[in-house]
């Protein structure tokens, strides 16, 4: 990964990216860059953490605002021999100083805002080296202030060293650090996707938009794929605004969509616009979670291909992608498509085994029963750093707890139903969350929580923080139990850093206790 910039380059990749913002690490710098810009922007980063005093063998803490140039700070990290973790700038500052503490950085590179933040709560610095990339603050190096100029050649590594570090999405609580080597991420991941399989693989022509989490683990293994197959042109997308989004998409329309299921949540109001920046879309691509019905619906019907294909992954940060499951615009409008968006598709073949166990004895059930749902993967990262404990808990012999309850079903795919930290014994609450979304027009996203007492309680997400109380009177019939909605608005909802709710959080804050499900397995 050190050294993927220069070797694209080298091999004559003409690719073009263009940036919805500057990089953080290149302000001045513009929108439009090439390949062989991108390596001596790499280069030129290396060489000024080198100049800060970061060598072979450290941590280097990332955390600053949502953008492609975490990837590639954390390349100029991996060509210095360096070990980056990337944590997102979204994570509340208890959970991020307690991140900090566990992974002991030899060198932390931030904004002066985040640094406060952590200044004010952590009893010490964060680091003993803290560069920082927007300004210069008291006691810090800028980034910018680094000398540029000497060259460093890449420091090579074993393959099954430590490469980088991602944290989990932190839904149940403080996330997890994981650790991957190149073996299990480049060579088991990105190697396996950077394969122009047909119809779903990237074509040299291809247009590609990226709107996701770039702190987090699936944009590293992205990157790494794209750079190789060396597509015509990269879109990044730092926010999910509909408003600043449009000019980038319109100005050049993807032909492969990948986003953050929050973020095509966000962007669908463009879908319904006349001149849709979506028209020329052959292929669209989630991650990280579930999407919901009536987003895939809007975004199939937004292509004038005639084909257009939606391929959905479920995975975790610790084993990368686990299952796929492809949706047609036929499918989408299925009678049984709201009952059926948690059956999230097969194992990968050749890849990866999955079985359904009792939680309480880990035996295996029969298949179509309610299970943890337990993987093997050779993708499987290393270890959770201060967490070894942790980590070889969720190990059942050769398998590993996902942490998910869901059904086996006889002909191999999965539903992955609910967290088990999440579940409730009444209900799927994933499942119906995507029946209420499906039946609530004026929804953004709604979410069970379970209560210490009495009824789960529904969170109704709205643009404008009202609902029609007839129209969740027809909703819920039906369904089972519930009390009367809470609705809020998309920005009184707690998140992670790839736009997942906080269910943890939002259930102490509306009803004063955690979920009713155990964490045994988070």
């Amino acid at each position: 990964m050190g050294t993927l910039f220069d070797e694209a380059a080298a091999g004559g990749a003409r690719t073009v990216v263009h940036l919805d913002r500057p990089f953080d690490i290149a302000p001045h710098a513009g929108t439009r860059w090439t390949v062989t810009e991108l390596a001596g922007l790499v280069r030129a980063t290396a060489a000024r953490l080198a100049d800060a005093g970061v060598g072979p063998g450290d941590r280097v803490a990332i955390v600053k605002d949502n953008h492609w140039d975490y990837d590639l700070l954390a390349c100029a990290a991996v060509r210095l021999g360096a070990v980056p973790a990337l944590l997102s700038a979204r994570l509340d500052t208890a959970s991020l100083v307690t991140l900090l503490e566990r992974l002991r950085p030899a060198a932390l590179i931030t904004t002066a805002a985040v640094l406060a933040r952590c200044r004010d709560t952590a009893a010490g610095e964060p680091a003993p080296i803290v560069v920082t990339v927007d300004s210069a603050a008291p006691g810090t190096v800028h980034l910018a202030a680094l000398d540029a100029s000497r060259p460093c050649a890449p420091v090579r590594r074993h393959d099954d060293e430590p490469l980088v570090i991602h944290h989990t999405s932190g839904t149940t609580g403080v996330p997890k650090l994981v650790v991957h080597s190149t073996r299990t991420l480049v060579h088991k991941l990105a190697r396996f996707e950077a394969v122009r399989y047909p119809g779903i693989g990237i074509r040299p022509d291809d247009v590609l938009a990226n709107a996701s989490a770039y702190g987090h683990g699936r944009t590293f293994c992205w990157t790494a794929v794209v750079v190789s197959l060396a597509p015509a042109e990269i879109l990044i997308l730092t926010g999910d605004d509909p408003e600043a989004a449009d000019p980038l998409l319109r100005a050049h329309p993807p032909t492969v969509v990948e986003a953050l299921p929050a973020s095509y949540i966000r962007l669908r109001p463009l879908t319904t616009r006349l001149d849709n920046p979506f028209r020329r879309v052959r292929l669209y691509i989630s991650t990280y979670d579930a999407v919901h019905p009536p987003a895939l619906r809007a975004y199939l019907t937004a292509s004038r291909r005639a084909r257009p294909l939606w391929m959905q992954g479920w995975g975790q940060t610790e084993t990368g992608p686990l299952t796929f499951r492809f949706h047609t615009r036929r499918s989408a409008l299925a009678p049984d498509a709201e009952t059926t968006a948690r059956r999230l598709g097969r194992p990968v073949p050749g890849r990866t085994r999955l079985r359904a166990v009792d939680p309480d004895t880990l035996r295996p059930v029969p298949r179509g029963r309610l299970g943890l749902l337990l993987v093997r993967n050779p993708a499987l990262a290393l270890g959770y750093v201060g967490e070894q404990d942790r980590w070889d808990a969720k190990r059942v012999g050769d398998w590993w707890s996902t942490g998910d309850m869901g059904v086996h079903h006889r002909d191999g795919s999965v539903s992955v139903l609910d967290r088990a930290a999440d579940t409730l014994p009444s209900m799927s609450c994933l499942r119906t969350e995507d029946v209420l979304e499906q039946r609530l027009t004026q929804a953004l996203e709604c979410v069970i929580l379970g209560a210490p007492d009495g009824d789960p309680l529904p969170v109704v997400v709205t643009a404008d923080g009202r609902l029609d109380p007839d129209a969740w009177k027809q909703a819920t019939q039906g369904l089972p139990a519930l009390r009367d909605p809470t609705v809020l608005t998309w920005d009184e909802v707690p998140r992670t850093g790839t736009g997942k709710v906080r269910r943890a959080a939002l259930a102490r804050r509306l009803t004063g206790a955690a979920p009713a499900g155990t964490g045994r397995w988070t």
